[in-house]
């Protein structure tokens, strides 16, 4: 048996989270605290309705979430958000977040994880924050730029996801590749991409003109789903907390289509 806070500390430390520069909303650590010991974890991209009644159905008293409570502000607790509240509450559920720093951890982060199963390397990291790199990249031996495409297909089905492209020309090759996962795809990282030489950006998502901007650059960008791409940080810190802690966990799969 472990208590919130214990889990909290050692999920602090692992993700190197204090300090990590991060959108306030995040809320990353403890967003909403337990005193019972945790018995079973559950894991999900996001806290919505559904997460936390499919934790609450496994016997979870942990949620462990890449997007918490907080990304619309400050909210009055009606609607949606009060139900989710109440949802909670009623359940016994400690929730904790881990946004970027989830994000851009080396060996569970999203990025160094999605590029393993896409069978590329990283050396280095991408997606300048501030001061951090919250994506990954690397070099690969001229290969296709269609077989990443495929790649990236098989990978987002099994999530609910599906890939779309900017413009490809035929028999354009990938030598140099980024990737950030979620909203990945914006002018900064189309900037970065094409001062270090990148040829190949893969993102969850992007606006519309990003496509525009990396056709006239020089860049196909790879847009293979929001939840898709940020399905696999959780899990890997999850299955490191049942590790660690011996404490059994679940993912709870809902895909939001995006």
């Amino acid at each position: 048996m472990a208590s919130l806070a214990d889990i909290a500390r050692f999920c602090d430390d692992l993700l190197r989270l204090h300090g990590f520069p991060d959108s306030n909303r995040a809320l990353n650590g403890i967003q909403v605290d337990t005193k019972s010991d945790i018995t079973r974890v559950a894991a999900a991209v996001d806290v919505r309705e559904r997460t936390i009644a499919g934790a609450r159905d496994r016997g979870a008293n942990l949620l462990i979430a890449h997007h918490g409570l907080y990304w619309g502000g400050l909210q009055p607790l009606r609607g949606a958000h009060l139900r989710r509240i109440d949802a909670i509450l009623r359940a016994g559920l400690g929730v904790y977040a881990a946004h970027l720093p989830l994000d851009a951890h080396p060996e569970i982060g999203n990025g160094a994880l999605l590029a393993r199963e896409l069978r590329l390397t990283p050396t280095g990291g991408f997606g300048r924050h501030l001061d951090v790199e919250v994506g990954v990249m690397g070099n690969v031996e001229a290969t296709p730029t269609l077989e990443l495409v495929d790649r990236a297909r098989t990978y987002a089905a099994r999530y609910g996801g599906q890939v779309i492209t900017s413009a490809i020309e035929q028999g354009r090759r990938t030598s140099r590749w980024a990737i950030v996962t979620g909203a990945g795809a914006a002018s900064d990282s189309i900037a970065e991409a094409a001062e270090r030489g990148v040829d190949t950006l893969i993102v969850g998502e992007g606006p519309h003109h990003t496509a525009i901007e990396a056709e006239e650059a020089g860049i196909v960008v790879i847009y293979a789903g929001h939840y898709a791409t940020e399905t696999l940080g959780v899990q890997a810190l999850a299955a490191r907390v049942s590790e660690t802690f011996g404490i059994p966990w679940d993912f709870v799969h809902e895909p939001t289509g995006l």
